[in-house]
């Protein structure tokens, strides 16, 4: 720290000698700030406009999706992935594209789409992409890689999804035609909140001959 001067002669060449000693930090640490300020603008900047074009990207995907055009929704799908993987839009653009091909009835591609999904860091991305898989296996005969499936995700899948998990647990048992599993899954779906006209409608099929036979 600079000492109090009795004259302002001896207060200028204390600065003089001050300055000389630390004079060159001095300015390479404003250079050095300067920099970093610069450097987050930029980075800063760039983000904004790369989130700007994804999300007008991902709006043309949302019209591609609407009018159900599946080669223009896997194509821009495919660029959001490439050009801004580390935006949700890519996320959500894969999640378009493996609807589209569902709907194109080539599951196969779908599963693979959704798989790239799986290992997502955002906790709902990959549970709704784990969901989409065993709906698929379901529709492809794959009964018991869905259940085991199921079981490796529950632990991790939090209660915002056990619902879903257990009416699909009820979906695969019954196609397996082992039906009082099944209702016991329906049962936990509704107990867990996922109560829907169809997932009822489903649990009151399956329990139709359980009360024939009490009557019986």
């Amino acid at each position: 720290m600079m000492e109090v001067y009795n004259s302002d002669e001896e207060q200028v060449e204390a600065l003089k000698r001050w300055w000389k000693v630390n004079g060159t930090s001095i300015i390479a640490g404003v250079i050095v700030g300067i920099a970093i300020i610069g450097g987050w603008n930029f980075w800063q900047s760039n983000q904004e406009r790369k989130a700007l074009q994804a999300s007008a990207m991902y709006e043309q995907l949302l019209q591609a999706a609407n009018e159900d055009k599946t080669e223009t929704i896997i194509k821009i799908s495919e660029a959001l992935a490439k050009e801004f993987d580390s935006t949700p839009y890519a996320e959500l653009g894969l999640l378009l594209e493996a609807k589209a091909k569902i709907q194109s009835d080539e599951l196969p591609a779908a599963k693979e789409v959704l798989g790239k999904l799986q290992s997502d860091s955002d906790f709902v991305i990959t549970n709704l992409a784990t969901i989409r898989i065993i709906r698929t296996m379901l529709a492809t005969g794959e009964y018991e890689q869905g259940l085991q499936l199921i079981a490796d995700m529950e632990p991790k899948s939090g209660e915002s999804f056990t619902g879903i998990y257990e009416e699909l647990k009820g979906d695969l048992y019954v196609a397996l035609n082992r039906l009082g599993v099944a209702r016991s899954a329906y049962q936990n779906a509704l107990r867990a909140g996922n109560f829907s006209p169809l997932l009822q409608s489903k649990l009151d099929d399956i329990s139709v001959p359980e009360i024939e036979e009490t009557k019986e």
